[in-house]
């Protein structure tokens, strides 16, 4: 079972940015499925952004596209999440997961709208956007 854990949460003001990183030990990170996750107080976790190991498929949700920016470090096995342009509605603690590909007929969106599929999680980093 890989090891997840998030870090670089915090506080920023609406128009400001904040970058996350995702520490996965544990498995090769060409095997897996990475996706990240958010859930406000009294909302359904939703996922932001999917990344498969095939073709390195990339997917964001609508809420963050084009102000969110996923990336990955291969040598620390690290993956991070820019968030720029922030807005309140961004709050949220914020998760980023893994998990084995099911194979070419699933795209990291078939993956972020299947947020039990995962099997690794880690403990979350709050998030606040001031307006």
């Amino acid at each position: 079972q890989p090891q997840v854990v998030e870090s670089g949460g915090g506080v920023a003001q609406s128009g400001g940015f904040l970058r996350l990183s995702c520490a996965v030990s544990g498995m090769s990170m060409d095997r897996y499925v990475i996706g990240w996750f958010r859930q406000a107080p009294g909302s359904e976790r939703e996922g932001i952004s999917c990344e498969t190991n095939r073709e390195w498929h990339l997917y964001y949700a609508e809420s963050v596209k084009n102000r969110f920016t996923a990336s990955r470090d291969r040598a620390s096995g690290t993956w991070f999440l820019q968030m720029d342009n922030l807005k309140p509605e961004d709050t949220g603690t914020y998760y980023c997961a893994v998990g084995i590909p099911l194979g070419a007929n699933f795209d990291g969106m078939h993956y972020c709208h299947w947020s039990s599929f995962f099997d690794a999680w880690g403990q979350g980093t709050q998030v606040t956007v001031s307006s």
